[in-house]
């Protein structure tokens, strides 16, 4: 065809025979969408499946919850389970080795520690290796088993001894260990001064060992007028004896204690602790974004749609609240409602006492944004009550916005809840009940000696925050694309 120029081209001269109907026979109607609609949570919802690192991070939430949640199940042990004679056991699972997560650590230690260590059968074979010699006293390298505890004496009742002596006869596991001489002197002084079983053999005023020719320590063994090995004394209620404590736990317990996390300074298990801290931590912070998130709604609505001297008189309270710190406010409701309401209640109170001012001002602004509109004055002149035009015809606009900021709400409560733990303002520490910043708290003052106190709720709480985070920027981006990529 022909290009015409409109510019040089007469169209006056144009006759009407020149002109014809085009498509004069056929019955035009509109083409049907191939493609289903997609509506605003399924656009919102593909946008934010394109968004990786979101729905990594989303991946990872739920993981953490699940850990929270179902974590215990894994575990033999309860929070309220302590037992001093395990504190600060190393992490330990039933597949680790070679000084890998098996609740070994390597030690370099002098001649005297070295032979103790020996002497309670927690020196891991074949881990020992002769160091320097440091100040006259010959250093060893070797690792020991921290779940090792060794010798310890006791007082049994006539029905706890005879347990004992049929579970050694029908195992074959010696847990009855021979009693200690004390008429050796520097012996009798350390036995007094740290009631220690382990040391059975003889030492010098230094507590190193006195070896014999052969290099052996030499056992200060008790023995009786014939010569044999005294295994109890018999006060008249119940039996002296000194055991082996590490069987005598599988005895009376069934199993070996073994801590995944490792344990604290009360022998507490941290990987179930950590489980629990993490599900009131994430519950807290979950009600108190609900709740903060209700009235902010509730409040900004009521700003936002009638304005004028309403929201004058509502932005000045809301003003005067918000200029309270927040940090003096959590501390004098944990110092006076504590005691009498419990530290979860009272914290959960200052939580809620201007934590909604924030979501308020958000919807107040989406209400002045979007009352104005046309489909809004549509509903007053048809007769819609102001109830029904605040919830069904502005909110729903907002819920975008609403959605992401009770996301951003929960790691901003959790971690302020860890911070005002880990600096001992709020204690969440009870026998059943711990939190993260808690168990966070508790490892500070181990921190070079035993690190994975501290180590593990550490990284849950980092992984958690990271991960919501970015969990929410994602929701922000797929709510109201035309935020992506900038801050709020």
């Amino acid at each position: 065809m022909e290009y015409i120029d409109p510019k040089q081209y007469d169209f006056s001269s144009i006759t009407k025979e020149q002109l014809e109907i085009a498509n004069k026979d056929e019955n035009i109607f509109d083409q049907k969408f191939e493609t289903k609609p997609v509506g605003y949570f399924k656009d919102a919802w593909i946008r934010f499946t394109k968004n990786k690192g979101s729905v990594v991070a989303a991946v990872i939430l739920l993981i953490l919850v699940a850990f929270a949640a179902l974590g215990p199940i894994a575990s033999p042990w309860k929070t309220t389970d302590t037992n001093p004679m395990y504190q600060y056991c190393l992490p330990k699972s039933h597949f680790g080795s070679n000084g890998f997560w098996d609740g070994t650590e390597t030690k370099s230690a002098p001649e005297k520690t070295y032979y103790y260590d020996l002497g309670r059968n927690a020196v891991v074979e074949g881990s020992v290796s002769k160091g320097d010699v440091v100040e006259g006293a010959q250093y060893y390298s070797y690792r020991v088993d921290t779940y090792i505890k060794g010798y310890i004496f006791d007082d049994l009742t006539p029905e706890e001894y005879e347990a004992v002596i049929k579970y050694q006869e029908e195992k074959g596991i010696q847990i009855l260990y021979p009693l200690l001489d004390t008429s050796y002197t520097t012996n009798t002084k350390i036995l007094q001064q740290h009631n220690n079983a382990n040391y059975f053999y003889q030492l010098d005023k230094k507590l190193n060992p006195i070896l014999d020719r052969d290099g052996n320590v030499i056992p200060i063994y008790l023995k009786d007028n014939e010569g044999n090995l005294v295994y109890y004394y018999h006060n008249g209620a119940n039996y002296e004896v000194r055991i082996d404590y590490d069987q005598y736990y599988i005895m009376i317990n069934g199993k070996a204690p073994l801590f995944y996390f490792g344990s604290d300074n009360m022998g507490r298990d941290i990987y179930t602790r950590l489980c629990h801290g993490a599900r009131l931590s994430l519950i807290l912070g979950v009600v108190v974004s609900l709740i903060n998130i209700v009235l902010g709604i509730i409040y900004g609505a009521i700003e936002g749609y009638y304005g004028g001297t309403v929201d004058l008189v509502m932005e000045r309270i809301s003003d005067i609240l918000v200029e309270i710190p927040s940090l003096i406010l959590l501390t004098l409701f944990q110092i006076y409602l504590a005691s009498t309401w419990g530290p979860v209640p009272a914290l959960l109170l200052a939580f809620v006492l201007t934590g909604w001012i924030g979501t308020a001002s958000r919807v107040r602004m989406q209400f002045y944004r979007y009352k104005r509109q046309e489909y809004v004055l549509a509903a007053r002149v048809l007769g819609a009550k102001d109830r029904r035009i605040i919830f069904r015809h502005i909110l729903p606009n907002a819920v975008g916005t609403l959605i992401t900021s009770c996301i951003l709400m929960i790691p901003g409560v959790i971690f302020t809840e860890s911070t005002l733990s880990f600096l001992n303002i709020v204690d969440l520490e009870s026998g059943s009940m711990t939190s993260i910043g808690t168990m966070l708290a508790a490892g500070q003052d181990v921190l070079q000696t035993y690190p994975h106190v501290i180590m593990f709720p550490a990284i849950f709480i980092s992984i958690l925050m990271i991960a919501f985070n970015l969990f929410g920027n994602g929701l922000r981006d797929a709510f109201n694309p035309s935020l992506r990529g900038v801050e709020e």
